[in-house]
């Protein structure tokens, strides 16, 4: 994710990237800096940049973002990349599906960033009044939200009614680091007796339906990629009616329990094989041209009479040191990276990712 803060006519921006799928439940430091600036650094817009090929699985930060936030706009960018694909997404349909201004953009085309600039400017002059449209959980979870939503709102200064209903989710949820995060940036007090009370009869009626503290937070995310999955078969038209099914099946290979972990390592395995092996030729022949040039400056200098720690220190020092950093690192460099870009560009280094998800999670380390 890419999250930038900028300004637009005297107006504070948030920018947001999504490269893949991404989320606001705070894995991480990064996820924790968007969410609280997004929800306490008061932007005036919130400007979410989503991957036209893959809009599905971007529209899950989409739904966690409008829970926060009122003014967004939601830029669909790479339609070229879309249109190649045979994928037409109708923009004023998702528009009305979201309650938000959505723009679509293709970066080498002017006229599309400056349709996505004058969209924002509108937003936050308030010509663009945007309405929101909440996601609907479960329904013994709005019940919850319901319970819990009076006694939160009592706490909240008038301006922050919006965040009522996310706050409500996160007290059920018991995210005590996004809890510390509102209690400080909004200076109010989480833990009143009400709230305990209402909480414990929350706990009860969930666990009736069989919601625990280890499934509560998958039945949320289960009902955003539900609601996106439905938005999607509206508003996304493919030429190909199977257009998915092909990737579906890949994923089922690349990403399964049995599978997954073996053909990446195989995949990697080979790619530094090939890195290691590749390399010697080319660093074989650079070091052999090195060393010639080499020859020929000592020869040069012997002939002009160069003191000898004038020699050692140019050419047994700085040239000999370069030219073996460059014999010994370019080759492996020059076939190493071009190598994984071609995995990122067949789309298996996010399913690596997914893959080694779980265990990053084990170590308590981003993913």
């Amino acid at each position: 994710m890419l999250l930038g803060v900028c300004s637009y006519k005297d107006k504070k921006l948030l920018l947001v990237d999504i490269p893949g799928t991404y989320s606001l439940m705070s894995n991480s430091p990064e996820e924790e800096i968007a969410r609280d600036y997004i929800c306490f650094g008061n932007p005036n817009c919130t400007v979410i940049i989503l991957d036209a090929t893959c809009l599905e699985k971007n529209l899950n930060l989409v739904f966690q973002t409008l829970e926060i936030t009122s003014n967004v706009v939601v830029c669909v960018n790479l339609l070229d990349e879309a249109i190649k694909k045979g994928i037409s997404i109708n923009l004023n349909s998702l528009s009305d599906f979201l309650g938000v201004p959505v723009v679509g953009t293709i970066a080498r085309r002017p006229c599309t960033l400056s349709r996505l600039q004058d969209t924002i400017y509108k937003v936050v002059s308030g010509e663009i009044v945007c309405n929101p449209k909440q996601v609907k959980y479960l329904p013994v979870i709005e019940d919850c939200i319901s319970m819990l939503s009076t006694d939160v709102q009592k706490l909240l200064p008038e301006n922050k009614y919006y965040l009522c209903r996310w706050i409500c989710l996160k007290l059920i949820d018991n995210d005590v680091s996004i809890i510390n995060s509102i209690e400080t940036s909004l200076d109010i007090n989480l833990s009143t007796d009400d709230i305990k009370i209402k909480l414990s009869q929350i706990y009860k009626l969930l666990k009736k339906n069989d919601i625990s503290s280890n499934n509560f937070r998958d039945k949320m995310v289960s009902s955003i990629i539900f609601n996106a999955e439905d938005i999607c078969n509206n508003v996304i038209k493919y030429k190909k009616v199977n257009y998915p099914a092909r990737d579906r099946k890949i994923d089922k290979i690349l990403t399964s329990k049995k599978f997954g972990i073996p053909i990446m390592i195989l995949f990697l395995g080979c790619i530094f094989w090939i890195t290691i092996t590749g390399a010697n030729y080319p660093s074989s022949l650079l070091s052999n041209f090195f060393g010639f040039i080499q020859e020929k400056l000592v020869i040069i200098f012997d002939s002009l009479n160069a003191p000898s720690w004038l020699s050692g220190l140019l050419i047994d020092g700085m040239y000999q040191t370069v030219t073996w950093v460059v014999a010994v690192m370019l080759p492996p460099m020059a076939i190493f990276f071009p190598l994984f870009t071609i995995l990122e560009d067949l789309g298996y280094l996010p399913r690596i990712a997914f893959n080694l998800d779980n265990y990053f999670k084990r170590a308590c380390s981003s993913r």
